[in-house]
């Protein structure tokens, strides 16, 4: 088994306004998550929000502790979500195991063992997203199913955004400390996602986008309003949003993403608007 974590220091709103292009993917896009039979991780100090990508092949991967928490173990001082967005695979938790299909997902409390990842079908493997943030209590451990996640319609095909966001780590789902995790589906002929852009201050956000064809790329927009920049995506990167950041994006066709929270609140509402005319 191969498990790697990278580490990304904070970027400032007038640093990253003067990146070039790889400057900003070195500091923002996350890629090469999702690799058969390794564990990779990325520590972000935006309110230290982990990601990563966890793909088990013909053997179980274990994750029990990993030296950029400081802890002994890795939920120690941390809860995490999972989801699943490849075949159907197990999670393994102090000897109790959960099934996860396709766009399910489980939420871990702080203080639970060493994790393992398996799949179901190696020919068709998992593949689980992990997100994971400081915590401060114990909150119980959720599987969570399609039909359990909260479902907010929103958009229109008028303004090419119709959409569905199913709420999966939610005060409305289950309990977590700051986690808030969403996985966001589109009508079809609608490719906008979050516009008009909106800033939270208060809390971080991290995009997986997926769901994608080979060719089809997104255009992620991201900077202050009055300084935007955007990166160009493909199937399977993540991208960093700090709060002083909108986060906004439109692909060249079809695609799903699944975005997580962690911050000051868990108030899914709390945003500032940015109106149209302000953004340059």
């Amino acid at each position: 088994m191969t498990m790697k974590v990278s580490v990304r220091q904070v970027v400032g709103p007038e640093d990253a306004a003067r990146r070039d292009t790889k400057g900003l993917r070195d500091g923002f896009v996350i890629e090469h998550l999702f690799r058969r039979g390794e564990a990779n991780l990325t520590y972000s100090h935006l309110d230290r929000m982990i990601v990563g990508g966890v793909v088990p092949d013909t053997k179980p991967i274990e994750i029990a502790a990993i030296a950029e928490t400081g802890t002994e173990r890795f939920l120690d001082r941390r809860e995490a979500a999972f989801v699943n967005i490849g075949g159907a695979g197990m999670i393994s938790i102090a000897g109790k195991r959960y099934e996860l299909g396709f766009q399910e997902a489980l939420y871990v409390g702080m203080g639970e063992g060493a994790l393992s990842f398996a799949s179901r079908d190696p020919a068709e493997p998992a593949l689980f997203y992990l997100l994971s943030a400081p915590a401060h209590r114990t909150c119980p451990t959720v599987h969570i199913t399609r039909e359990m996640a909260k479902k907010v319609v929103v958009g229109s095909a008028e303004e090419s955004n119709a959409r569905t966001i199913n709420q999966y780590v939610h005060p409305d789902v289950c309990d977590s400390c700051q986690l808030l995790v969403g996985l966001t589906m589109f009508e079809p002929g609608s490719v906008w996602n979050t516009m008009p852009a909106h800033l939270h201050d208060r809390r971080m956000e991290v995009y997986l986008y997926f769901g994608m064809q080979e060719q089809t790329r997104i255009f992620h927009f991201m900077g202050e309003p009055s300084e935007t920049r955007h990166v160009v995506l493909k199937n399977h990167d993540a991208v960093l949003s700090p709060g002083w950041s909108i986060h906004s994006g439109a692909g060249t066709g079809r695609y799903a993403f699944i975005w997580a929270m962690a911050g000051d609140n868990m108030s899914f509402t709390d945003m500032d608007k940015v109106p149209m005319e302000d953004l340059r």
